[in-house]
């Protein structure tokens, strides 16, 4: 026997009770080597076989006691069934055949820890790895859960063995986030990889477990686990060991720092004292944090989706690389790790390198290349998802500064100035917003930086608006709806978009008019609604279509003129039977629905009579008042954008319309200027004031005095400010009621649903149509978008074939190409075997014109174009954008390769020219 007798505890016993006595059921004396853990019970039942048996467990180390203790188990017992089981350090030569004629096989029992571990797991077979392992056998008896081992197959394996361990002392399942709420079996689902090891590292209790084991325990856990997650695991359980498990995260962060080319001694000392005494292994260090980089990006991007874990991910995050930038600090390593991607520290270096480049408050002049440069950089920090609104207000920034690089805008006339307004300067508008409303958490050379590019293209718009104020005087002279000298009037909206898009027999138009939707606002309409899917079109190629307000730019007066179809100003009472009125002259029934009548009873968000009208022939006019509300109300204060969902039922309406098939006319009657805090002492005199943005007398500095028939107020002679920082009220958010653009301007976005074809001689408005080319750089452009319209005469060379003259959309396809040298790339696309072969299975197949010009398209815009723009390229056959989208897919993707794929959430088309060359033998 051994001098150093085993601990045994209850359930040691109860197990090697199981093995032996069956084999001797009569028998109630059990000796069994070794002592009996402090504090278990001595007396317990215990199922062995089909029988309960009660068990009295003693210790006794000497001959007599031994004696003793038989003899009154004896006397004593309670039933036939009752086993005595003796704990000792006795030998089998020391013992008389008084005692051991009545033991169970007559001899004092040792026990094999490994078969009690067999037993204790239910298997029938034991990995012979298990038995090696010392410390295991030990550690899987000792850390038993309450409940018994689970039953893991008939052999217990290493690896079985040790995850069961692992969990049992570690917890580690616990501690995933991705485990959160499993129980049982759901628990041993849990990889047990780097990155759960990091998030078990960030739990309260489980590294200050794996501290608390025996060293022999902890280096075979670490060996196991190295082996199976990596050598990340390595440095982690040595950190958690030290008692620094919390931490190991952050310092895997910190640990970047020599990763870089060449790191000074200094910096190496510097982490070498963050670690202590610690001594990683480069070896070790490099694997280590990239697997912190690899979980704490997974986490990034779960706090950027909205889900369950968003938040949760959003906090462990911050918490990491928080922790991380006051370790950086301490050690004196800021400054080394400006460059990490993941350090907030970081992203505020990068923050203030574009503030740098963007600063002209000095002698410097704008890099607009360093610019887009330290913009990128921005974009790539991991942080930058997290800290969506501080890019946004740096991509303004960038954006603004690509805008006055640009040249200096001109006006030639009110209709001139008003399409430019809604097609490049509303943009211009909506990022001065979000750079005016600025960066909270910005430094002071970061904000000045954003201030001295606001300022500066705050003044080239003030300059264009005084530029448009003298235009708008001399047009307002004589502008009438007969001679509108090339405007479109707000209440010639109705005739010109809304009953061309009825057309005679089409549907019914569903007219949503937002009071006050300044262009700013309808942009970023229209690049929302794109991305959800929706065409727009227009009468004029390439560019939105604009009107011009009436005068002053009160809702009294534009809203009411725009809805009856003629210059007039009133109430609910005018615009009602004026908009009934209007079309009836077009032999439509129609019906207006204000604020009160919108909304439904409880259980539905639209009224009865809104959903029956909408369902019907009859078309619909809606007014929302959020926009204009907002203004008064001064809920637009730190606002800078409207969403869709932002105005009251809007979602709701467009919902209904794309039911119902409706196109959708999106109009404002005005726009509005914002209270930017910059107001100047109105320069009018006591009584001659009759509004925030109007009032009778004589023009001052930044005013313009406007007559005519179209001005329906002070007898047809008002003054009105151009410059967007005055007003006469008190302040509120915002004003309508003035003369500059972004008051004046009426945007009109018109939509059709799908499968429907814009009205004769109307275009398809790409985003690319209507976005300004120095809103995103490299993105898309204008130019970009004529390519889509205007591809090479050579995409179309196709003929026709079985004798049969082309198909309506071939030729129209073919009447947008110019002429090219030779044949384009999409013509050659077309007349190669592997597309002739690929036609052959693809139902309702594409002509080879419409591929040939799609594809020219696609190759001219650097392969990405919005699914507006291929089906501009596409004519007729593109009208079901999605559904032409798949057919293309179909066509182009060959075995199954992505030559041709959605990217930005499905609302664009991505072509992989070099692959499409490949896979159809395309010759450069």
């Amino acid at each position: 026997m051994s001098a150093q007798p085993p601990l045994v505890n209850r359930r040691v016993i109860e197990a090697l009770l199981r093995l032996e006595l069956p084999n001797e059921p009569d028998r109630r004396l059990v000796l069994v080597h070794g002592r009996y853990e402090s504090g278990a019970a001595a007396e317990f039942t215990a199922s062995l076989a089909e029988d309960k048996r009660r068990i009295e467990v003693v210790e006794q180390h000497s001959v007599l006691g031994i004696s003793d203790a038989w003899h009154r188990h004896q006397e004593e017992a309670t039933g036939p069934g009752s086993v005595l089981v003796v704990t000792t350090t006795v030998e089998d030569e020391q013992l008389g055949w008084d005692v051991l004629g009545h033991a169970l096989r007559r001899q004092v029992l040792s026990v094999d820890r490994a078969e009690i571990v067999r037993l204790r797991f239910g298997a029938t077979g034991l990995d012979p790895r298990i038995r090696a392992e010392s410390w295991l056998v030990n550690a899987l008896l000792e850390a038993e859960p309450h409940g018994g081992w689970p039953r893991l197959g008939s052999v217990l394996t290493l690896d079985a063995a040790m995850r069961a361990l692992v969990e049992a002392r570690l917890s580690i399942s616990q501690a995933s986030p991705d485990a959160a709420g499993t129980r049982g079996d759901g628990r041993r689902d849990t990889p047990l990889d780097a990155d759960t090891l990091l998030a078990w590292s960030r739990s309260p209790f489980g590294p200050a477990a794996y501290a608390a084991l025996a060293k022999d325990e902890q280096q075979g856990i670490r060996d196991w686990l190295t082996k199976v997650a990596g050598n990340a695991a390595s440095l982690l359980l040595d950190l958690c060991a030290a008692g620094r498990g919390q931490e190991a995260m952050a310092l895997g962060v910190v640990g970047s720092v020599v990763a870089g080319p060449a790191p000074s001694t200094e910096t190496g000392l510097a982490l070498g004292g963050l670690f202590g005494t610690i001594r990683p292994k480069p070896a070790d260090l490099r694997p280590f944090t990239l697997a912190v980089e690899g979980t704490l990006i997974r986490w990034l991007l779960q706090a950027e989706q909205a889900g369950p874990e968003q938040h949760a991910a959003h906090n462990r995050a911050r918490e990491v690389l928080d922790q991380a930038d006051r370790q950086a600090q301490e050690a004196g390593l800021t400054e080394a790790l400006a460059g990490n991607a993941y350090l907030p520290s970081g992203f505020q270096a990068r923050l203030n390198a574009l503030a740098a480049v963007l600063d002209t408050s000095g002698p410097r002049t704008r890099d607009l290349a360093a610019a887009e440069a330290a913009l990128e950089e921005l974009r790539r920090h991991h942080l930058a998802g997290l800290q969506r609104p501080r890019v946004r207000t740096a991509e303004a920034a960038v954006r603004l500064a690509r805008w006055l690089a640009g040249p200096q805008p001109t006006v030639t006339s009110v209709a001139d100035a008003v399409e430019q307004h809604l097609a490049d300067w509303g943009w211009v508008d909506a990022a001065l917003t979000v750079l005016w409303a600025g960066d909270a958490d910005a430094q002071e050379p970061v904000s000045a930086a954003y201030h001295s590019v606001y300022h500066a293209a705050r003044g080239r718009r003030a300059v264009i608006d005084e530029i448009f104020a003298r235009y708008l005087r001399e047009w307002t002279r004589t502008a009438t709806g007969q001679t509108p000298a090339g405007a479109l009037l707000v209440e010639n909206v109705l005739d010109t978009i809304a009953v061309k898009l009825a057309g005679k027999s089409g549907r019914a138009p569903l007219i949503l008019l937002v009071d006050g939707m300044s262009s700013e606002v309808a942009v970023g309409f229209g690049e929302e609604l794109a991305r959800r899917g929706w065409l727009e079109t227009g009468p004029a190629r390439g560019r939105r279509t604009a009107a011009v307000a009436a005068i002053p730019s009160l809702t009294r007066i534009s809203r009411a003129s725009l809805l009856t179809g003629s210059l007039t100003q009133g109430g609910q009472s005018v615009e009602k039977p004026g908009f009934e009125e209007f079309w009836s002259r077009q032999r439509r029934s129609a019906a207006l629905f204000h604020k009160a009548d919108i909304g439904g009873a409880a259980g539905q968000r639209l009224s009865d009579t809104l959903q029956r009208e909408l369902a019907g022939e009859a078309v619909v006019g809606v007014v929302l008042n959020t926009v204009d509300d907002s203004l008064d109300h001064a809920a637009q204060g730190d606002r800078t954008r409207w969403r869709i969902a932002d105005v009251t039922y809007l979602d709701e309406l467009l919902a209904a319309a794309r039911l119902y098939s409706r196109p959708v006319v999106i109009v404002a009657d005005h726009g509005h200027v914002l209270e930017r805090g910059e107001g100047l002492d109105a320069p009018a005199a006591a009584g001659n004031v009759s509004a925030a943005r109007w009032r009778l007398g004589e023009p001052g500095s930044g005013e313009v005095l406007l007559t005519g028939p179209r001005v329906l107020e002070g007898d047809g002679r008002i003054v009105a400010p151009w410059r967007e920082d005055i007003r006469y009220t008190p302040r509120k958010a915002g004003y309508h009621g003035g003369a500059s653009l972004a008051e004046m301007t009426v945007p009109v976005l018109t939509l059709l649903p799908v499968d429907a074809d814009p009205p004769k001689d109307w275009h398809l408005l790409a985003p690319e149509d209507v976005t300004p080319s120095w809103w995103n750089a490299g993105g898309p452009t204008r130019d970009a978008a004529r390519v889509a319209e205007q591809t090479d005469a050579s995409s179309t060379s196709a003929q026709p074939t079985d004798g049969q003259e082309p198909m309506e959309e071939t030729r129209e396809a073919a009447e947008t190409s110019t002429p090219s040298d030779g044949p384009s790339f999409g013509t050659k696309l077309v007349a190669s075997e592997t597309f002739r072969f690929q036609r052959k299975f693809v139902r309702r197949s594409l002509e080879p014109a419409v591929m040939a010009a799609v594809v020219d398209a696609l190759v001219a815009a650097d392969g990405v174009l919005s699914l507006t723009a291929v089906a501009a390229a596409a004519g007729k056959a593109g009208r079901n954008a999605d559904g032409f989208a798949a057919t293309l897919q179909r066509l182009m993707n060959v075995e199954g390769y992505p030559v041709l794929e959605f990217s930005d959430n499905g609302t664009r088309l991505r072509l992989n020219v070099p692959l499409a060359r490949e896979q159809f033998q395309v010759d450069s």
